[in-house]
């Protein structure tokens, strides 16, 4: 009896342990997801301020204020637009394609601007 008895206090000894050890590391996983959700709100609280700041920066008026400001750009107005004519005679060379959301000549829709299928 007396063995059986060593044996059973053995046995409970190291039951004891292991719940020891596993609270332990239950602890320790428990602090690193505190840890990892703390990074994370931090994170989300740093992309909305990187979206705002985004959006602030590309305002409208901001970039014409620095157009106007650094650029030395002006608004462009009627009585400062110049018309381009060719010489009679002359051919036009065309070096860059022409935009689809300007209508043509003829007043007619492109076929981007149709609505159909192709």
């Amino acid at each position: 009896m007396n063995r059986l008895n060593i044996f059973l206090l053995i046995v409970v000894m190291g039951c004891a342990l292991s719940v020891v050890n596993a609270t332990n590391q239950q602890r320790q996983i428990f602090i690193q997801l505190q840890r990892a959700q703390s990074q994370e709100h931090q994170l989300q609280q740093d992309y909305a301020q990187l979206q705002y700041q985004q959006s602030a920066l590309s305002r409208t008026s901001r970039i014409e204020q620095i157009a106007t400001d650094s650029l030395k750009m002006q608004p462009v107005t009627t009585g400062r637009t110049q018309y381009l004519t060719l010489a009679p005679g002359a051919s036009a060379a065309v070096d860059a394609p022409v935009p689809t959301s300007a209508p043509p000549q003829g007043g007619a829709p492109t076929p981007a601007r149709r609505g159909g299928t192709r």
